[in-house]
């Protein structure tokens, strides 16, 4: 089948942008053979080629990505390792489910902090908590409240903070109160993939940008790029939203764009009338209307708002610069001690989810598994589907398949242009009628 739609990497990241430059892989260029095909080269994709190569020592691994490590979805979040279900229920069967959850993210986080440290990954990692906050009163009753005595049930830790608590803590009086839980980590996540890529095992080579034009799946695994091709006998598919170009999870994924962006680091002068010193990093009680915000270890603060139904997967160039406005204005509301800090990069990240917040996950033929459609927590779930695909692509006994199986697989979508009516009818709903968290 001829691949009509391929990624476009432009080089807005900010996360890559205040890196030193990095020499990608060798593209593919030549007609190569492997054991194994990795296709995608974020999360689930680095997770997937890393576990095949312990699994598999003597076999061969290919790792073939569009674009170059960290300059894809993988690398352009906001850079949260999340242990925690962002909403859990109350019910048993529901408590239940987080507890799954739950040990599919702390297994993914260590794997992250291991190798981090094996390998000296130079990515900020810490382990600095998240503040889950709510800007009104009725965001506290609906969300927050719900969410603490959630948690208790769950038997977690975490801390309530009110507003002058929370301010002296992160410097803006912007927000009612938080919820704190210690767990998970920060990071600059295009450091950390392409830390990750940069320390994959000696059997696995990684083909960076190599868009593949065509894909065949018979007799084997035949992909085809525009100086090369690459056969198989057998692949694990981790190309997240793009999935649907190879026919797999048609019509079961929905293409959001995200927009963030980061200021210039705060000079001396400006730290000291910020008043804060330790990095740390919030996410708000509803994800359209509010805003997801770090202070990071280099003195920058990022702004992550706005969401995009964008089923195209193509940006319009002249966004970027009303998203920077949009995001300066918002650092201003909430920061009017730092009138003078610019926005130094704005950049747009594709997010895949299903409408029952279900993974792509599984095997999809005899000899092909998946680790695609994250949901928004790309650096955990993308981690423990790529390591569990090549756990059950090589029939490894590992329980926490059973965990990610009991997630569930991602629902049908109503055909287009239904589908497209809805999903923005709802987004407008959402802003509205959670206007209260803006």
């Amino acid at each position: 089948m001829k691949i009509n739609r391929i990624p476009i990497v432009d080089k807005t990241n900010g996360w890559s942008g205040i890196l030193a430059p990095r020499a990608p892989n060798p593209a593919l260029e030549t007609n190569a053979a492997a054991d194994w095909i990795v296709l995608g080269g974020g999360y689930a994709g680095l997770s997937a080629a890393r576990r095949l190569a312990e699994n598999c020592p003597d076999q061969h691994i290919a790792l073939i990505d569009a674009g170059m490590a960290g300059e894809n979805a993988s690398g352009r979040n906001s850079g949260f390792a999340i242990d925690l279900p962002h909403n859990v229920g109350s019910s048993l069967d529901e408590l239940e489910g987080s507890h799954r959850f739950m040990r599919l993210a702390r297994t993914a986080i260590e794997q992250l902090e291991t190798a981090v440290k094996t390998h000296g990954i130079k990515c900020d990692w810490s382990a600095d908590g998240r503040y889950h906050t709510a800007v009104s009163a009725r965001g506290v009753q609906d969300v927050l409240e719900p969410y603490a005595k959630e948690l208790e049930a769950l038997g977690e830790p975490f801390e309530w903070i009110d507003r002058d608590q929370l301010g002296q803590r992160i410097g803006t009086d912007h927000f009612t109160a938080a919820v704190f839980t210690p767990g998970g980590a920060l990071m600059n996540p295009a450091a950390l993939t392409r830390g990750l890529a940069d320390s994959l095992p000696g059997n696995v080579t990684f083909y960076e940008n190599s868009p593949v034009t065509e894909a065949v799946f018979e007799n084997g695994i035949h992909l085809t790029t525009a100086n090369g091709s690459l056969r198989a006998p057998k692949m694990i598919l981790a190309a997240n939203g793009y999935s649907e170009q190879f026919g797999f999870f048609r019509q079961r994924l929905l293409h959001l764009l995200a927009w963030g962006s980061l200021t210039r680091p705060l000079n001396e002068a400006e730290r000291a009338a910020y008043g804060v010193d330790a990095p740390w990093g919030l996410t708000p009680a509803n994800a359209f209307a509010g805003i997801t915000m770090r202070y990071t270890n280099d003195h920058r603060i990022l702004i992550r708002q706005g969401l995009n139904y964008c089923p195209s997967q193509a940006v319009d160039p002249s966004a970027y610069a009303a998203f920077a406005r949009q995001h300066k204005k918002l650092f201003d509301l909430r920061f009017p001690m730092l009138p003078d800090v610019e926005i130094e990069h704005t950049w747009s990240g594709f997010v895949c989810l299903s409408q029952n917040a279900a993974p792509g996950f599984g095997q999809l033929a005899p000899n092909i598994w998946s680790a695609v459609c994250q949901n928004a927590v790309g650096v955990t779930k993308g981690t423990f589907g790529g390591m569990l695909a090549a756990d059950m692509a090589t029939e490894r006994d590992n329980p926490l398949i059973g965990d990610m199986l009991s997630l569930g697989e991602p629902s049908q979508l109503p055909p287009r242009p239904f589908l497209d009516i809805g999903v923005r009818a709802r987004f407008m709903w959402e802003l509205w009628s959670n206007r209260h968290e803006a």
